[in-house]
């Protein structure tokens, strides 16, 4: 089920709901116990990837967000912003602090799956939210695929050969990969022809400048004997 205009607001609102701190938010979540907090996020994920599964697009990103809303509130990185307002909360212990991110970069990760299932992608966001994901989990075979997808649609087929090199090193059998590994080559090549075509363009007409001056010159030294 692809989304319309009307989500796409949400998903926007959404977006940067999750991605700013909030002051309010930082105070509801502080009154559950951390653990609490963390597998409901855990658990509006697992309902998003079911809405996903059954093409529900725009609900499976509204549960994702609100799972990445109450994830900020725990964030250390986040909540180290707005340290003096509101209630601190307790550092995570080890095993939460690995919950609470892996919890995140799959909320992330399925963002971006979303996002390309929509009739009309917006390529910086996946290529945002595929950003994250490999910042927290370096070499995540799917998010470096779906930064792939983005910077070549986005014109940027340099970096996506990069990033599609890499995921098809992982997954070499995975046809998608292939095709736009495919797509990224066929675009670098175009650019590199249209680039020597320029370049050969250039020259010639400086080889036909070269030839005019050097018969003017002629005929100016043939006038003066």
């Amino acid at each position: 089920m692809e989304a319309g205009r009307g989500d796409e607001s949400l998903d926007v609102k959404g977006a940067a709901a999750a991605a700013e701190p909030s002051f309010s938010g930082h105070q509801q979540t502080s009154a559950k116990p951390v653990w609490t907090l963390l597998e409901e996020a855990a658990q509006m994920k697992t309902e998003g990837n079911a809405l996903y599964r059954e093409k529900n697009v725009r609900s499976a990103i509204g549960r994702y967000h609100r799972a990445l809303l109450v994830l900020r509130g725990l964030d250390s990185d986040v909540m180290a912003s707005v340290k003096g307002f509101g209630p601190e909360i307790p550092a995570l212990a080890p095993e939460q602090e690995a919950f609470l991110r892996n919890t995140q970069v799959d909320c992330y990760n399925n963002l971006a799956a979303c996002l390309l299932q929509r009739q009309s992608v917006d390529y910086s966001r996946v290529l945002d939210y595929s950003l994250r994901v490999l910042q927290w989990r370096p070499g995540d075979v799917k998010a470096m695929y779906r930064a792939g997808v983005a910077t070549l649609e986005m014109g940027d087929a340099q970096t996506a050969k990069q990033y599609l090199t890499q995921a098809c090193r992982e997954q070499p059998n995975d046809a998608n990969v292939r095709k736009h590994l495919q797509r990224a080559e066929e675009k670098l090549n175009q650019e590199l022809q249209k680039e020597r075509a320029m370049y050969r363009g250039m020259f010639s007409t400086s080889l036909k400048s070269s030839s005019g001056e050097g018969i003017n010159q002629t005929n100016r030294a043939g006038e003066g004997v």
